[in-house]
């Protein structure tokens, strides 16, 4: 006799592991960035789209190869709390 599966159990569940927590978080940010477009243009809730920038920019030159990048992360208190939401949501699989 098989063992019965309950509810959030079995092959059918959603995996909680690394990489959908990243997708978690990125969608957070996403929807963050997107709801901050959005507000900023409400006077009353600039306070709320205000960002902080944080670059980083990698390079290289091995002679055979050559990178450069340029990332670039806004964060407000908008995209935060849509990043902290998405993390809720993925305790809550």
């Amino acid at each position: 006799m098989g063992r019965e599966f309950g509810p959030g159990e079995g092959a059918d569940a959603m995996k909680k592991n690394g990489w959908t927590l990243l997708l978690f978080g990125a969608l957070g940010l996403l929807a963050g960035a997107l709801a901050d477009r959005w507000l900023k243009q409400v006077p009353a809730l600039a306070q709320l789209t205000r960002s902080a920038e944080l670059n980083w920019r990698p390079a290289a030159d091995l002679g055979v190869l050559r990178y450069e990048l340029d990332l670039t992360l806004n964060f407000s208190v908008v995209s935060l709390a849509c990043l902290v939401l998405a993390f809720l949501l993925y305790r809550k699989l």
